[in-house]
């Protein structure tokens, strides 16, 4: 082999050793199974990143609470556990009540007011999470919550000791204005809960009525679209700022994909998870004039001591939402 032909391949070498060297792995976290389409989502973020780093960046997805339970992953994500993650935004409610605004029922109950309550609120969120060493990346909505319950209810008396799964302190507050029973079950643990009695009766939305198979253990689903819950992802800051400027351009890209696509994917699941709930025997209804006025009362209720707790920037977040 010649001199120059000898540099040649040892530069080669050195270049894939010092990327080698260079390639970062992350790990993320996401509490939901892999049917859910947020996970679905987060597998193609994943997926876009690889390719736009070069294999540079890999992040490796553990759904379904595999590394951490979802009450333990924003910790993990701040002490660098993990790099990423993904959680449900209003799990953050006791800590800060601007989390927790697309909790309110009846606040924003569609997507085009899902879309303004975000752009208010998503400001506050960034700095929220800024100071705690966190960046976000982006968000995707759940579809609108109802009620998944064995027996016929036509109005919130129908609910007064009933057993139900809730997935945050918004929904159990919401539970014991009812009258309801509360019980935190996380979504991959519903089907378990129900057959073991922990629970008679759910919120949630048709997406993970769907995937849950709801049919097999509720007979009714209430389409009440009473709230739009989001989901976000973000990186450790220590971790974001190891990346180089062309890589951190690349999962920013990545990242607005996977928002469009996310809420694309949200309403296409919207459309279509009432239907295949009937189709497998669900009776499903809008829930009556009765039910739904009690339930908005709750919500006004709600939305005022959602405002008090969360002082002048609530305020300034809802003048934003409403203008």
């Amino acid at each position: 082999m010649s001199f120059a032909r000898m540099l040649t391949v040892a530069s080669a070498v050195g270049l894939l050793s010092m990327s080698a060297a260079t390639a970062a792995t992350w790990e993320m976290p996401t509490p939901y199974p892999e049917a859910e389409f947020h996970t679905k989502n987060v597998r193609l973020f994943a997926e876009d990143v690889a390719k736009a780093t070069g294999g540079s960046l890999t992040i490796n997805v553990h759904s379904g609470q595999s590394l951490f339970k979802h009450p333990e992953i924003k910790r993990a994500a701040q002490t660098g556990q993990v790099q990423i993650a993904e959680m449900l935004m209003a799990n953050l409610l006791n800590e800060d009540a601007i989390f927790g605004a697309d909790a309110v029922p009846f606040l924003a109950s569609n997507y085009d007011e899902a879309a303004k309550l975000w752009k208010a609120q998503k400001g506050m969120v960034e700095e929220r999470l800024s100071k705690q060493g966190l960046k976000l990346l982006y968000v995707v909505p759940w579809p609108g919550q109802g009620f998944y319950t064995k027996k016929p209810i036509a109005s919130l008396d129908d609910l007064k000791g009933v057993k139900f799964r809730t997935y945050n302190s918004a929904t159990a507050a919401m539970a014991e204005l009812v009258g309801a029973i509360p019980t935190i079950v996380e979504a991959v643990e519903i089907p378990q809960a129900f057959s073991t009695g922990v629970v008679d009766a759910m919120v949630t939305s048709g997406a993970t009525g769907l995937r849950t198979k709801a049919w097999d253990f509720a007979k009714y689903f209430y389409d009440l679209n009473a709230w739009m819950p989001k989901n976000m992802v973000f990186v450790n800051e220590r971790a974001w700022r190891t990346l180089s400027e062309a890589e951190q351009k690349a999962v920013l890209a990545a990242a607005a994909a996977a928002e469009t696509r996310g809420w694309a994917m949200s309403k296409e699941v919207s459309d279509t998870s009432a239907k295949e709930l009937a189709t497998n025997g669900m009776t499903v209804e809008a829930g009556s004039a009765k039910l739904v006025a009690g339930l908005k009362d709750v919500g006004a209720k709600m939305a005022a001591d959602w405002e008090k707790s969360a002082g002048v920037d609530g305020t300034k977040l809802l003048e934003a939402y409403r203008k």
